[in-house]
């Protein structure tokens, strides 16, 4: 666990106060209500104080005084009014499913290490090298691969490309309106996204076309956003049902491995080929009140980072072509650094809406004072290095398995500070280091759950360790 803590971010830097500040922007927006319950507390007390021939006076008086009445009255309906039309609409995820492969498509690293060799196109010094990344990934024997890169020739042609990314696409929507009974036409916001495959017609104008999605559906394609490109469609399905009321959201996150697969032997875009498997999952979100109770999660807080002004950020995830013109994803050296960095402001920004009241007086307590300043970044981030220790580890133990109790991928974190509410964390090329806040709504029952890893869930967790030798 020390070797681990090394290669960590050091939470306890300096901090950088517009970070803060931004997170507290957030908290002030919200602010009105914080002011309007202790006016409220005051009038109830008041009223408290009154007897009945308190309320006998008050009616004899306003009984000649219609004018007031009504001025009163309109008041009133204005003020509810405008609460009601301003306050944001709650989000709620009613279900998700994820996309199992059949078993004729289970790629083991022995097998992995089979195919790549049988191409041809790999080097010596290559092979050693994704040996060497496969041992120390804690990727599983579980995995999945696609089916043109299954077979020796691999089969990358178009039709290939799309056949995968839409037999993942399409059974992760089959089971989630299997889950939840909506019907197609009922979902009025589609978002998708696939990173680096993006055909033409798009992929969700490909949904519309399956499931014969309704006319004046709200349609989006979002491609180039990277590993964190999930995140940012939940947000964008988010801000979309403020806007839309009583609307369903369709949200499918997948990436594509046979159009993307590299053929070259350049070290730094060698590693996608090792760590990235075939998988997709749908999400199904809505802002309908009547969804509340059949819903799993409610989407509380969603905080987006995006550090691309800084060139070593821009660069540090980007597809490229090499020497002898084979295009693939490098990956640099500064990708960890600038992870921990882009982490740092995430968190940092969304601490003040998180943390217990009492950790937020202490901050504002101590905030103009440098060395006390220096504690409080302490406690904004204590909470969150635990999760995010927990969240290294729980990929690095079971990367490659997406399993049934990582509800909805995230970690529970900090030791019950967020009680019910549970963290994701996603970074993704630009360089983005996205979040989002979940609220579980209802305890669930494993055995009452549809979930294709539910037959293997007793096999987890498992011991992974540091170098898993490949007999090949």
């Amino acid at each position: 666990m020390a070797d681990e803590n090394k290669n960590l971010p050091n939470f306890f830097l300096s901090i950088r106060l517009k970070y803060v500040k931004l997170g507290y922007h957030y908290l002030i927006s919200n602010a009105l209500y914080f002011l309007l319950l202790p006016a409220i507390l005051v009038v109830l007390a008041h009223l408290s104080e009154l007897t009945v021939d308190d309320f006998i006076d008050l009616r004899d008086n306003l009984r000649f005084d219609f004018i007031t009445v009504i001025l009163c009255s309109v008041s009133i309906v204005f003020t509810c009014t405008l609460y009601l039309m301003s306050r944001p609409r709650k989000v709620y995820m009613v279900n998700f499913a994820c996309y199992k492969p059949e078993p004729a498509r289970m790629c083991t690293k022995e097998l992995y290490m089979q195919l790549v060799k049988g191409t041809g196109t790999f080097t010596e010094e290559s092979l050693t090298f994704k040996r060497k990344i496969l041992e120390k990934s804690g990727i599983g024997q579980m995995t999945y691969g696609p089916e043109g890169l299954l077979q020796v020739p691999q089969k990358r042609s178009m039709a290939d490309a799309r056949k995968e990314t839409e037999d993942v696409i399409v059974g992760a929507i089959d089971e989630l309106l299997a889950k939840t009974g909506v019907k197609p036409r009922d979902i009025g916001i589609l978002v998708v996204n696939s990173s680096l495959f993006n055909p033409t017609p798009s992929l969700s104008a490909m949904v519309v076309n399956r499931y014969k999605l309704r006319g004046n559906i709200l349609s989006y394609n979002l491609g180039g956003m990277g590993c964190s490109a999930g995140l940012i469609s939940i947000d964008l399905a988010k801000q979309l049902l403020q806007i839309h009321p009583n609307s369903y959201a369709l949200v499918v996150s997948t990436e594509n491995i046979t159009y993307n697969w590299y053929e070259g032997n350049e070290r730094p875009m060698l590693v996608t080929n090792c760590l990235f498997r075939v998988g997709g999952a749908a999400i199904l979100l809505s802002n309908r009140s009547s969804e509340r109770r059949h819903s799993k999660y409610q989407l509380v807080h969603t905080i987006r980072t995006h550090k691309g002004a800084d060139d070593k950020c821009y660069n540090c995830v980007i597809q490229k072509e090499d020497d002898t013109n084979q295009i693939g994803v490098s990956l640099s050296k500064d990708l960890m650094p600038v992870a921990g960095d882009a982490l740092k402001t995430n968190i940092t920004t969304l601490g003040p809406l998180v943390l217990p009241m009492s950790e937020q007086l202490l901050f504002f307590r101590n905030f103009g004072r440098e060395k006390d300043l220096q504690n409080e970044d302490k406690a904004i981030h204590s909470r969150f290095q635990v999760g995010f220790r927990a969240f290294l580890h729980t990929r690095r133990r079971e990367r490659g398995v997406r399993r049934a109790r990582e509800e909805p991928g995230a970690v529970r974190v900090a030791h019950g500070a967020f009680k019910n509410d549970f963290v994701q964390i996603a970074f993704g090329s630009g360089f983005k280091c996205n979040s989002a806040v979940w609220r579980a709504l209802r305890t669930i029952n494993p055995a009452q759950e549809k979930n294709p890893w539910i037959e293997e869930i007793d096999n987890f967790p498992v011991h992974v360790p540091k170098i898993a030798t490949i007999d090949v």
